[in-house]
């Protein structure tokens, strides 16, 4: 009982929050603390909100460019490290692609911003902080993230049918696309979603390498939370909660008939 007591509690403090913020988006009050009835207008203003509207659309564009180079760049990294176990340097490569899982993102941000000032000044590019900037700095860190994931599978996956491959005549490029890959999609696209959600939700490296042209939506969100906590806000929180919560169900049932058709 007390476990369970634990649990409850432990649960309440994390959703209690989240179901009072849905339930004041709903507020016809400009005053996020008093009840003024119920009224959608929030949700009308942040409709025409140009602002918050391109940041989303930029943040969206940003983490589906730097989810996919982090699963590319992480999953030859994973296969770096697990099929070739011996090469020079290993130790030094293992180190510098699992540092961001460790590294404080504030010090990461600004070595991210002090190399990107270095090369504008030495090759011209990139040109000041934009969207290339957010993109690369994201796929950094995110990179890490895919490598662990995607490596933990290579390391248990079954290595008979590659090898029953090339015994038969394939090329290692053929066998890596035609049989690594398929049996290590659920990884890669985990790694992926896991680098998109980093992404989309980072707010401290993107303070570093973002600029006036290219805000990403945790920075225009935090910029207004700094001014007071507005219905908006929780319109917007509201609606990034219920996307979420569909696409959790859907992955669920999905994951639930492909479960039911394999033991049918």
């Amino acid at each position: 009982m007390i476990l369970r007591g634990l649990l409850i509690l432990a649960y309440a403090f994390l959703y209690i929050p989240i179901a009072v913020m849905i339930v004041f988006s709903f507020n016809a009050s400009k005053l996020v603390t008093v009840w003024g009835g119920f009224s959608t207008k929030w949700y009308g203003e942040l409709l025409h909100d140009e602002k918050v509207l391109d940041a989303a659309w930029l943040s969206l564009k940003v983490a589906l460019a730097s989810a996919t180079l982090a699963t590319v760049l992480g999953t030859l990294a994973a296969v770096v490290l697990v099929r070739f176990t011996r090469f020079f340097g290993r130790t030094l490569f293992t180190g510098m692609v699992t540092a961001p899982l460790v590294m404080p993102e504030v010090i990461t941000g600004l070595s991210l911003l002090l190399l990107f000032v270095a090369m504008e000044a030495a090759f011209g590019w990139p040109a000041g902080r934009s969207v290339t900037t957010i993109v690369l700095a994201h796929a950094t860190f995110s990179l890490a993230f895919v490598t662990v994931v995607v490596r933990s599978r290579l390391a248990t996956m079954d290595r008979s049918l590659e090898e029953a491959a090339m015994d038969l005549g394939a090329r290692p490029l053929k066998v890596f696309l035609t049989i690594t890959l398929p049996l290590i999609a659920p990884s890669l696209l985990a790694g992926w979603l896991l680098a998109f959600t980093l992404s989309i939700d980072d707010v401290v490296i993107s303070a570093f390498v973002s600029g006036p042209g290219a805000t990403p939506l945790p920075i225009v969100i935090f910029s207004k939370v700094r001014l007071g906590v507005s219905p908006e806000i929780n319109a917007l929180a509201t609606i990034v909660v219920a996307v979420v919560a569909v696409a959790m169900v859907v992955a669920g049932r999905v994951a639930l008939r492909k479960d039911e058709a394999r033991t049918g």
